[in-house]
């Protein structure tokens, strides 16, 4: 990635393969997220189109190709959670290590903000030290650990929640 142009945008319906792949990956080979079943484009096509307005969706370009995306999603459904949102960040492994997972994060503090979000959760498996590092660079707290709250590959999984105030 030295010296290419990294874009961040927010995402548009067209990004909904490249969102899709890049997710499919850790569905299927990580512990980064504790979904099981890959997603259809179908099923990524409304997840996108489920976090436009008030919520959002940004990816990082990278000589042409979308490379990761970081997206906000409803923290609860209830109405006192509102003005609180939770943050995701993936990124395509081969791009990992080279600054895209930061430029993303940077950009969804920033919609988050300039949205009105009081606060951002990140729930982040445990053992994931390059997230967690990089969620306490930009100003996240660890808040608490879920402890074997997940089950996936055989194995019990932790969730770190971590929180970084907007406001």
């Amino acid at each position: 990635m030295q010296g290419a142009r990294v874009n961040v945008r927010l995402a548009v319906a067209s990004d909904a393969e490249a969102i899709r792949r890049i997710y499919n990956h850790e569905v299927e080979h990580s512990t980064h997220t504790f979904d099981l079943v890959p997603r259809s484009l179908e099923e990524q096509e409304e997840w996108l189109a489920a976090r436009d307005g008030a919520l959002g969706v940004v990816v990082a370009e990278v000589g042409g190709g979308v490379r990761g995306f970081a997206s906000l999603s409803e923290y609860r459904a209830r109405a006192a959670y509102r003005t609180s949102v939770e943050s995701s960040v993936y990124v395509d492994v081969e791009w990992r290590g080279q600054g895209l997972g930061r430029r993303l994060l940077e950009e969804l503090i920033v919609l988050a903000a300039a949205r009105g979000f009081h606060t951002m959760i990140a729930r982040i498996v445990g053992g994931h030290e390059a997230s967690i590092r990089l969620h306490e660079s930009l100003g996240f707290s660890v808040v608490g650990t879920e402890r074997e709250i997940g089950r996936k590959f055989g194995g019990w999984l932790d969730v770190v929640v971590m929180q970084r105030m907007l406001e």
